[in-house]
This record gives C-alpha cells, sequence and structure tokens, in this order.
C-alpha cells in the first residue's frame, strides 16, 4: 500500500467510523430518553458489555491482530491457493470455537452475571433480569466475531469501507428497539437485548457478498491442526490481554461500579461513550489502516518505512488526539447536557457523568498513543512483549481502582465512580510509556527530533484552544433548550476548531505533514 493508498484509506474509514459515532450518539440520545440512568438501565449495560467485552477482547483485538500479519504474509509470499486454503481452515476452526463459546455463554449466563457484577447477587430482580437479557445478547459474540473474521480479509485487500460502515447496523437495530419494540415487551428494555442479537445477525450478512465477490469465501473447514491456524492461535493466546487491556480495565470498573450508587454504571457508560468518538473515530482508524501496512514493511524488510509509518501516526494523534482531549475535559457537562440531558437523563446525571469524562480525557492520548504502539509489535509477530506490559498494566490498574475508590468511599465523597475512570486512565499511560520504552531498547523505534519538534509547535496552539473553552464556562447551558445547546455548543466547537487551526498555521504547521507518512 503506497502512502497516498494509505491516506486514502485512513480518510475512508475515518468518513465510515464517523458516520457510525454518530449514529451512536443518536442510539444513546434515544436510550437516555427513553431508559434513562437507571437501575435498569445498569442491567441492561451489563448484558450488552459481556459479549461487547468478549468480541473487542478476541474479535478485535486478539484475532485480528494475530490473523492480520499472518494472513497479509501469505497473501504476499504465497500462492493464492495457499491464502484461500488458510482462509477456509481459519474460518471452520474459528466458527466451531465460537459457536461453543455462545452456546456455554447462553448456559451459563447467571455465573457470568455473578462474576462480572457481583453486586446485583443481593438483588434478585436485577439479578434474574440481567441474567435473561445475557441469554438473549451473548450469540452476538459469535455474529460479531465472524464479522471481525471477514473485515481483516477485506481490510488486507485495501477494502476498509464495508468493514468500518458495519458497525452503522448495531446503532440503527438498537434504535429501532427502543423505539418499536420496548412498548411491546413487560420489561421493555429487554427489547434492546432483542435489537443486539439481530444486529449481530445483520453484521455478518452485510460482509458475505463483498467476500464473495472477491473469491475471498473458500468453504469452511476445521483445520485445528492447519500450520497457519496453528501460528495464528499461537500469536492470539497471549494477545488476548495484551491487545485489550484498556477493555478489561473498563470491566473491571463494571464490577465495582455494581456496588456503588445506582447510576454510577450509566454514568461511566455516558462519559465512556464520549471520550470512545476521538478514540474509535482516530484510534481504531489508525490501528486499523497501519497494522496491514506495518506487517507489510516488516515482511519486505523494509525497516524506514516501517519508522515513518509510526512517525506519521503519532504526528495525527499530536494534531488531532491532544486538542481533543482538552475538549472533552473542558466541555465535559455542556456536552453531556446537549446530547443527553433531555426525557430520563437529568442534569444531575449529566454533572456526574461530566466528572467520569474529565478523568477519562486525561487518558485519551495514552489510549491512542497504545493503539499505535501495540501494533507495531504484532505487526513483527511477536505478541508476548505487548501482553506483559498489558499484564502489568492491568494489575496496576486494580491497584489504581483501590487506591482511588476506596478512600473516596470513606470519605463519602458524591461520586466515587470518578476513581474509577481515573484509574484507567492511569493505567493507560503506564503502558503506553512501557510499549515505547520497549520499542525504543529494541531499537525498533524512536522518537524522531523531527517529530518531537513538531510536539513542541503543537503546544501554543493547544493552550489558546483551552483558553478559549475556559472563557466559554460561564454559559448557562441548563437554561437553553435543545436547539440553544445545540448552537451554541456548534458554535464554540467551531470557534475552538478555527483558534486552533490558526495557532497551529502560525507555528508553521502545514498539512502536508500530515498527508503521508
Amino acid at each position: 500500500m503506497k502512502p497516498a493508498n494509505l491516506v486514502r484509506s485512513g480518510t475512508v474509514v475515518g468518513l465510515m467510523t464517523l458516520l457510525s459515532r454518530v449514529m451512536g450518539f443518536i442510539r444513546d440520545q434515544v436510550l437516555a430518553i427513553v431508559f434513562g440512568a437507571s437501575a435498569m438501565t445498569d442491567v441492561f449495560l451489563v448484558a450488552f458489555k459481556i459479549p461487547n467485552f468478549l468480541r473487542r477482547l478476541f474479535a478485535e483485538g486478539a484475532f485480528a491482530t494475530a490473523f492480520v500479519p499472518v494472513f497479509t504474509e501469505y497473501k504476499e509470499t504465497r500462492s493464492r491457493e495457499a491464502m484461500l486454503d488458510l482462509a477456509a481452515h481459519v474460518s471452520g476452526t474459528l466458527a466451531v470455537i465460537l459457536l461453543l463459546v455462545s452456546t456455554l455463554g447462553v448456559m451459563f449466563s447467571p455465573v457470568f452475571i455473578m462474576l462480572f457484577a457481583p453486586g446485583f447477587i443481593d438483588e434478585p430482580e436485577r439479578f434474574a433480569l440481567a441474567t435473561q437479557m445475557l441469554r438473549i445478547t451473548f450469540p452476538y459474540l459469535f455474529f460479531v466475531s465472524l464479522v471481525a473474521y471477514a473485515g481483516s480479509i477485506l481490510n488486507t485487500f485495501g477494502k476498509f469501507a464495508i468493514p468500518s460502515i458495519t458497525p452503522v447496523l448495531l446503532n440503527i437495530s438498537m434504535i429501532a428497539a427502543a423505539l418499536y419494540l420496548s412498548p411491546l415487551f413487560s420489561v421493555p428494555i429487554v427489547a434492546l437485548a432483542w435489537g443486539v442479537f439481530a444486529a449481530g445477525a445483520l453484521q455478518l450478512l452485510l460482509q458475505v457478498p463483498f467476500l464473495h465477490r472477491m473469491g475471498l469465501l473458500p468453504r469452511p473447514t476445521w483445520g485445528w491442526k492447519h500450520p497457519g491456524v496453528r501460528r495464528i492461535l499461537k500469536l492470539m493466546a497471549p494477545a488476548v490481554l495484551g491487545s485489550s487491556v484498556a477493555q478489561i480495565n473498563l470491566l473491571l470498573d463494571t464490577i465495582i461500579a455494581s456496588f456503588l450508587t445506582v447510576g454510577s454504571l450509566s454514568w461511566l457508560y455516558y462519559s465512556d461513550r464520549l471520550m470512545e468518538f476521538p478514540l474509535g473515530l482516530l484510534g481504531v482508524t489508525l490501528a486499523t489502516v497501519i497494522l496491514p501496512r506495518l506487517a507489510k514493511e516488516h515482511s519486505l524488510d523494509t525497516q524506514e518505512e516501517f519508522k515513518r509509518t509510526l512517525d506519521w501516526a503519532i504526528r495525527l494523534v499530536l494534531v488531532l488526539g491532544l486538542p481533543s482531549a482538552v475538549g472533552l475535559m473542558l466541555m465535559a457537562e455542556p456536552m453531556l447536557l446537549t446530547l443527553f440531558g433531555y426525557g430520563a437523563f437529568t442534569p444531575l446525571d449529566a454533572s456526574m457523568a461530566s466528572y467520569s469524562l474529565i478523568a477519562y480525557g486525561i487518558g485519551l492520548p495514552a489510549f491512542l498513543l497504545t493503539k499505535i504502539f501495540a501494533p507495531a509489535f504484532y505487526a513483527r509477530q511477536n505478541t508476548r512483549t505487548p501482553v506483559r506490559i498489558g499484564i502489568i498494566a492491568l494489575v496496576a490498574n486494580m491497584g489504581y481502582n483501590l487506591l482511588f475508590v476506596l478512600p473516596m468511599i470513606w470519605l463519602d465523597f458524591l461520586a466515587p465512580h470518578v476513581g474509577l475512570a481515573l484509574a484507567s486512565s492511569v493505567a493507560a499511560w503506564q503502558q503506553a510509556v512501557m510499549l515505547y520504552r520497549k520499542l525504543a531498547a529494541d531499537e525498533i523505534y524512536r522518537l524522531s527530533p523531527e517529530l518531537v519538534s513538531f510536539a513542541r509547535r503543537v503546544l501554543p496552539a493547544l493552550a489558546a484552544l483551552a483558553l478559549l473553552l475556559v472563557l466559554s464556562a460561564g454559559i448557562s447551558w441548563q437554561s437553553h433548550g435543545a436547539i440553544g445547546r445545540l448552537v451554541m455548543l456548534l458554535g464554540i466547537i467551531t470557534g475552538g476548531g478555527l483558534t486552533y487551526a490558526l495557532g497551529l498555521i502560525l507555528a508553521g504547521i502545514r498539512p502536508r505533514q500530515l498527508a503521508s507518512p
């Protein structure tokens, strides 16, 4: 993939991801208005988070990072027949394993609820409802993991649009369930679980015709002993934790939050959703685009190109990720009020969620950098190093949870859930720093002097943006309706963006510096 193609692919993925995130906001607005931050909402979020966590852990995390480098190697260095043979054995093996795991998940749903939301055990009604909804949502893991397999193949061939647009179907399905199906249920929120189930099937059906059209849909075959499958499984084993430590951190937050004030899970969810917007738009886009590129550069032994690709990705994080973090922290409550502050979602909910959003914002640059540094190892078929670092960060996060949350509970702090978000951010910084130090120690990648100079020139523009946002803090958002809030928010974002862009230009930063690696 040539540099121009890399930029074009990144633009395609970014635009499709933007559409998906916008639809995700609409989905969350509907959920906030219809269900609010209630006890029933907390229950659904647990039932949805467990299969969604496993999806991110195995499908988008360990599987994708192990499969793409191996499949790329077959594509670049072997015959098409060998490549299709690998695809057939991987798809067959994956489908059987997923079917078994999903069946066990449905059968043992009460055990999963006890493990991941132990705070529900003493509340029989919430526990029973969580178990019921998890039995409906767990098969989502089967469908969406196969979607990740299909998307990985399409991405390897430079087809990024369809895999990137596929998540929109989940948002549409959940919106339809909330608005049209929920009135038909005795417990309305159960409709959301069926919306998740339907979304998984629809996402898989969308991918299959494109694979078939490209001749990349061989008949699935069980292949536990296939050498390519065994290599992928070997790479997956350590990558299970290493590629998705952030998701494990968030799940630990869920376990602890189940013991906190009713609404804590929902406040964390909505703040995490806002943080996920730039993380998904920029972080997922970069990780999706650079992994096949880095894998190809490593296979062809073009190490200077390998380093330039990482430089390019970090420049984008500096220019786009840092202002996103500043914006989330300084505009947390106005954004939550504007997007979700209607119907059952009260101003108090917006205020409580804003505290955890500020804490998440601290860690956003670290989450983004991890999306860049981890693929640098995976592209070299080295999953052991990231997993070792990931485990260290995971254990540290557990310690940070205790360090931050317990004193807040003892001191009767109004919002102890903030400690969970802060712990995730601190652990993310620890992980990013450790990944970079290992890359540097192994002479794989070091920050170039040009990149350090580039970062220094970004800082004054960032300060100007922060000043403008601080000056807007006196606005009374609750006294305005939805349209008024939206107009004000868009005005501040536009003004902040123009101020930031002018600061970058005055600092000598030009678009061509971001155009290609």
